[in-house]
């Protein structure tokens, strides 16, 4: 595309419609045919080969009315789009997943072909609307996925509804507070994504993106971010169709702005989040510090970064729709079913305390070491305020923390702390060390070792 298209943290600078009453196929919803500026294989030359995409429509308990896209067949699978986004721009996403889900991609009030309305516009109410949406589809249990702004929806749908009619769950490359804090230092802005000091700030900084004629916040001291990498022909198509199909009202899209700059969803990530969750971000993405933050804080998590080579900013599921939907699907489809709270099973009380296919830092795990097997278990006591030094692990090693507390840091700076309970899954071949709090700490260390392989190494 020869247009450049700036986003940032919030979302596709996308399109929004009026709330126009559609039902049925999308092509007669929409009341055209559209082709797609690229030929790729696996995805849609015209909007008519996607015969089985669906639009229709519902009204919340508030009196809007929003749009939705459906299609496939399956376990539901539930997207919510980000600030300005609609489902137009999952058209190859959807198209991609419909034979294995049932997708459904809702388009928020004042975005996409939902209704625009001058009241309700707050995160919280905008996680009302989705739980009215599950209520509407009669679904007891789904996978949500939030891009962008949709991940903080999301945030506070589990904070005000908890987990319970989530399977599982997707946060692609939101901060976790879009202000900073007064008292906040430099990591502490960096690690929660902070953008702007104020949310006066952030809507200077919309407005100017979609009313660039706009001289009214015209002002050098307002922060400017471009979230773009490299365009990619995936791209074109969905952004083209969203272009032609939806139309734009940046006075509505604009009034949500100061109650999302406002949020800060530090707790809620870090203590109720408890069923498997997955995090994506990008190289690219000035987020991905923040996305660290949040892969570090919800236990058994896992975190997708994606190389520029791979569209990793913060579009990256629209850059690489294909990349996308096979570590989506990948991540659905694994273990990791069971909520950490437990289940009884014939009287038998389990509870998973871990699973996890990478590292506390989000280093993936690889194969295990070749060789004649030799675990071992250990039970470790470290004395308060003691610092280990510098080592790595050969092999993937697993620490139950039984008493105390550690706080683990890796070459690059990331830190996690573990406390009584909690399982901490070890990096393998990566520098890191420990440093105690003011208890002493004892572990059971389990490491998947082989025969004669040391347990852990001096770093170099």
């Amino acid at each position: 595309m020869k247009r450049l298209v700036l986003w940032t943290f919030a979302g596709a600078c996308a399109l929004v419609g009026t709330g126009q009453s559609l039902a049925g196929p999308a092509k007669a919803a929409l009341g055209k045919d559209y082709t797609f500026p690229n030929k790729i294989d696996g995805l849609p030359a015209k909007l008519s080969d996607f015969g089985d995409l669906q639009i229709d429509s519902f009204t919340t308990s508030d009196g809007v009315k929003l749009t939705y896209w459906e299609t496939g067949t399956g376990k539901p699978l539930i997207f919510v789009p980000g600030w300005t986004g609609n489902g137009a721009q999952y058209v190859n996403l959807m198209y991609l997943l419909r034979q294995h889900y049932h997708v459904y991609v809702l388009d928020p009030r004042n975005q996409g072909l939902s209704q625009h309305v001058d009241y309700g516009n707050r995160i919280a109410r905008m996680a009302t609307d989705l739980k009215e949406f599950a209520d509407h589809l009669g679904l007891h249990m789904a996978d949500y996925c939030g891009h962008s702004m949709g991940s903080s929806v999301l945030w506070s749908f589990i904070d005000m509804y908890g987990t319970k009619r989530i399977h599982k769950v997707i946060f692609v490359d939101e901060p976790v507070s879009v202000t900073a804090r007064p008292d906040w230092s430099e990591l502490e802005k960096r690690d929660y994504g902070s953008m702007v000091a104020s949310p006066d700030q952030l809507a200077q900084m919309m407005s100017q993106m979609l009313m660039p004629a706009s001289t009214s916040f015209n002002n050098a001291d307002t922060p400017k971010f471009s979230f773009a990498g490299k365009s990619t022909p995936p791209f074109e198509n969905s952004e083209g169709f969203a272009n032609e199909m939806i139309k734009n009202d940046p006075v509505y899209m604009l009034k949500v702005l100061y109650d999302h700059a406002a949020n800060d969803w530090r707790d809620v990530i870090a203590h109720k989040i408890d069923v498997p969750a997955a995090i994506f971000s990008g190289d690219l993405s000035p987020n991905l510090p923040s996305q660290r933050w949040e892969h570090n804080h919800i236990a058994g998590s896992t975190l997708f970064v994606y190389s520029k080579e791979d569209g990793g900013d913060h579009l990256l599921m629209f850059r690489n729709p294909q990349k996308f939907c096979n570590d989506l699907m990948a991540f659905l489809e694994s273990g990791g079913d069971m909520k950490t709270g437990g289940q009884t099973i014939g009287g038998i009380e389990i509870q998973e305390l871990m699973r996890a296919n990478a590292s506390w830092n989000g280093a993936a795990y690889g194969a295990y070491p070749e060789g004649m097997a030799e675990p071992v278990v250990a039970k470790i006591t470290i004395p308060a305020h003691k610092e280990l030094t510098w080592h790595s692990h050969p092999m993937p090693s697993f620490a139950y923390v039984l008493s105390g507390e550690i706080t683990v840091e890796d070459e690059k700076g990331d830190k996690k702390r573990f406390t009584a309970g909690e399982v901490m899954p070890e990096t393998v071949h990566t520098a890191h060390r420990g440093l105690v709090g003011d208890q002493p700490a004892t572990f059971i260390v389990f490491y998947a070792g082989t025969k004669g392989m040391p347990l852990s190494q001096p770093a170099k």
